[in-house]
């Protein structure tokens, strides 16, 4: 199939790749002059594992192309995905004024029928907004499905190419046989092309992004209960966890959850409600949890020096709101930074991929080091905000030559408490015995 994809961010791009590796030949449409030259000079323009290769090898074979150039772009496509931003408002709303305008603009440049698929995250009732936005120009027939992805940075490939499901959102027969062939190279293995409505499509990725933010955000409490009560919350996780009801996964609890989705997410389904008189009690609180969970561990190293973080050093372990990404949206860490900067602390800061980023926001106002170590060298403590790989087995014996003092503040449960009881360190971590060396 010819496919367009306007929008060339993270899900624009990872789309447009995967599309083009099953044989489709998909045009990438984007404002950005730049970005659009560096990508169709074959240089990748965001870190996703797994990305770089299927990327190069569709450049090379002509099968991925980008452009700036809306009319051009979308030229003898049969689909058009609009991967564009929805950014929360001040409001929580999603702004949905990029899928609008583009959708306006799309109107008279069709030529032929054509499926348009809403491929952000959208209201529900967004693909309505967009189906009268089209036909108000539009002189030929098109339908408007809504596609919610359901990606994971860090494995978005492995999840586009083998979806757990493919939701698809359309009351046309027309649509949904186009879409069903575009999806099948995907779903050979049996996993479900989910046909519904395009309201309940849309619907679909907010209340799954917040059920999982509501089950992060529950064991939060449970793990700062543990703390009050003497309870160990990795013993309560198993407990639980092993319950096929329950399910292991988002039970592991920290200093909250960040990203692109899930604080947008759960705001705008809140928003959403509230515009339709209906108070979603749980978000509300989900939304609150998470936002204190977020710096939950700045009251203990206050505890721990005395109120005092006057030229304290602290070594920053992980800026990325998770690992395997250099997204820095809602980053907890970016929350304990400031409150640490604020208290008179400095920052010596170590991430694997998303330095350049922060130094962006930030500029100098924190030191960035190329390795952990380094980070860790004549600092006060270390501070863990994000669990990459890398971080689970340090050599703690050299750590402890470097460091000033043999504490560590850990806001991902990476270390065995027996381990750090034997090593002599004093550790903090998240709905745990506090260990002290």
């Amino acid at each position: 199939m010819k496919i367009a994809v306007v929008g060339t961010g993270y899900v624009g791009l990872v789309t447009g790749t995967c599309f083009a590796e099953t044989g489709n030949t998909v045009t990438c449409v984007d404002i950005d002059p730049d970005k659009v030259k560096k990508l169709s000079n074959g240089k990748i323009t965001i870190y996703e594992p797994g990305l770089e290769q299927l990327f190069e090898r569709n450049i090379k074979q002509d099968r991925l192309l980008f452009t700036t150039d809306l009319e051009s772009g979308i030229k003898d496509a049969q689909i058009i995905f609009l991967a564009l931003p929805t950014p929360p408002g001040e409001d929580g709303s999603a702004d949905l004024k990029y899928i609008l305008g583009v959708a306006a603009e799309l109107g008279p440049l069709l030529k032929h029928y054509t499926v348009v698929v809403d491929k952000s995250t959208v209201p529900v009732g967004t693909a309505d907004k967009v189906k009268a936005k089209i036909a108000a120009k539009a002189k030929v027939e098109f339908d408007v499905v809504s596609n919610p992805e359901f990606l994971r940075e860090g494995v978005a490939v492995d999840d586009f190419m083998k979806p757990e499901r493919v939701v698809i959102g359309t009351s046309s027969s027309r649509a949904r046989k186009i879409m069903e062939a575009l999806y099948a190279p995907f779903v050979r293995q049996g996993n479900p092309l989910v046909f519904m409505d395009e309201r309940s499509a849309e619907l679909t990725k907010y209340a799954a992004n917040s059920f999982l933010a509501t089950k992060i955000s529950f064991m939060n409490e449970i793990a700062n209960l543990c703390e009050l009560v003497g309870a160990d919350v990795d013993s309560v996780r198993k407990g639980i966890g092993t319950d096929s009801r329950i399910g292991k996964r988002f039970l592991f609890p920290g200093i909250g959850y960040g990203g692109s989705c899930f604080p947008k997410d759960v705001q705008a389904l809140a928003k959403s409600s509230a515009d339709v008189q209906y108070n979603f009690k749980i978000l509300e609180a989900v939304m609150q949890v998470n936002a204190d969970q977020k710096t939950r561990l700045i009251p203990r190293i206050k505890d721990y020096f005395h109120g005092n973080l006057k030229d304290k050093t602290i070594a920053l372990w992980g800026l990325s709101f998770k690992p395997h990404t250099d997204d820095i949206r809602e980053a907890p860490a970016l929350y304990n930074i400031e409150e640490l900067l604020s208290a008179g602390a400095k920052i010596k800061a170590h991430d694997p991929e998303s330095m350049e980023n922060v130094q962006r926001i930030l500029g100098d106002k924190i030191k960035y080091n190329d390795t952990p170590y380094e980070a860790a060298e004549g600092a006060d403590a270390i501070f863990i905000a994000t669990e990459w790989p890398e971080f689970r087995t340090p050599d703690f014996e050299r750590l402890s030559s470097l460091l000033k003092n043999k504490v560590i503040f850990d806001g991902r449960n990476l270390y065995d408490l027996q381990q750090m009881k034997e090593l002599g360190y004093t550790y903090f971590s998240i709905g745990r015995e506090t260990i002290y060396g």
